[in-house]
């Protein structure tokens, strides 16, 4: 396991112009009849509001004070931002709120994170679905609040073409933009949460078949499969998808790529976390932008846990999502290190071809706030 020292540097929160990422990851790959969009999602947009510094879990009949706060974008916009900091062109279709919460995470999402957002839509009178995240030892309890918003009409036939999608798999639904990309060419990142119906049938994930890679975690691995330790479970589910990753959480990472037999495992970075809110979402796009980029399936485990780390040491989900300046400070730093571990060191060397001493200074990404302002300026 690599060490790691303090987070990087952080840039101020606020409005400031969107900067485009100080590195494109597949610029050797690009050419003039390229997809427009390198990555397309969808999903709900919700507000997050962040509780950090709780001493225990709240309990039932008292007031628990925390020593942080922050609030950002939530629910997909988790990965899209992660994506785009990452240097990929990124199109969301989202509903937003017609309140101050709505124009707050657009605003955020388009002008602060230069996310296309022209498949999203302004829902009149339907208010921002919200959670609120409590962060204590190492684990979180969340509460949301929402409404579906309306069904849009005239729906899209078809999202727009990307290099890859990915898509939000849950048990007994099917969602026809997810076969419609994948008959385009859009390569399919399936991730998936808590089964709820308590089945854990991978028959109930229809859209599965469409799907490139599975992204689910150890214990969502081993239910769906049967297997008695999630890297089987991770065997057992190249049966379903040609490229499997399961999250092993504090031990790392493991992957089993069927078409090449290739398996990769690779352990976490040991670092402090203060809110692991969306570290899920910010690995998923870690391990996309690796493999977009074509690198070795190890280097992408390594990337995606790297970008996952570095995210867990700042507010929020959405705007805890590292950049390249932060991963290029982290680079630099962890050499410096007294009595690093030359073998943990190598794993990482991918990215002295990828970074450069010029990305090290401040980069003004937004962070999350304790509070959003309703005061427009002129």
């Amino acid at each position: 396991m690599i060490a790691s020292t303090a987070p990087a540097g952080k840039g101020p929160a606020g409005k400031g112009s969107h900067r485009q990422s100080q590195v494109d990851p597949l610029a050797p790959l690009r050419a003039p009849d390229d997809p427009p969009w390198d990555v397309y999602l969808t999903g709900t947009v919700f507000l997050d509001i962040i509780f950090t510094g709780l001493d225990s879990a709240p309990v039932r009949g008292t007031e628990s004070w925390a020593r942080g706060m922050g609030s950002s974008p939530g629910g997909v916009a988790n990965m899209a931002t992660a994506l785009a900091r990452l240097g990929l062109r990124t199109s969301l279709a989202a509903a937003f709120g017609d309140d101050h919460y709505g124009d707050y995470c657009w605003d955020a999402l388009e002008h602060g994170e230069g996310i296309d957002l022209s498949p999203s839509r302004t829902v009149p009178g339907w208010h921002s679905p919200v959670t609120v995240s409590m962060a204590y030892e190492g684990e979180r309890t969340m509460v949301s609040h929402g409404h579906e918003p309306p069904p849009e009409e005239p729906a899209p036939e078809c999202p727009p073409r990307a290099r890859a999608a990915v898509a939000s798999l849950a048990p007994g639904v099917s969602a026809p933009w997810i076969a419609q990309a994948a008959s385009k060419g859009t390569r399919v990142f399936g991730d998936v949460g808590w089964d709820d119906t308590g089945a854990w049938d991978l028959a109930a994930l229809p859209d599965l078949r469409y799907c490139e890679a599975f992204l689910p975690n150890a214990e969502e691995a081993m239910r769906y499969t049967g297997a008695d330790c999630p890297r089987a479970a991770a065997h057992a589910l190249t049966e379903y998808v040609p490229l499997a990753v399961v999250t092993l959480g504090a031990d790392g990472a493991y992957a089993v790529d069927r078409r090449t037999g290739e398996t990769a495992e690779v352990p976490a970075i040991e670092v402090e976390a203060l809110d692991p809110t969306g570290a899920g979402d910010v690995f998923v796009a870690g391990f996309v932008t690796g493999t977009l980029a074509d690198w070795p399936l190890a280097d992408r485990l390594a990337f995606a846990g790297l970008t996952a780390a570095l995210s867990v040491q700042e507010f929020g989900g959405s705007l805890s999502a590292p950049g390249w300046s932060e991963i290029a400070a982290w680079w630099r730093r962890v050499q410096s290190v007294e009595g690093q571990d030359p073998a943990a060191l190598q794993r990482y060397g991918f990215l002295a071809g990828l970074v450069s001493e010029e990305l090290v200074r401040p980069w003004p990404l937004r962070r999350a706030v304790p509070t959003i302002g309703f005061r427009r300026s002129a």
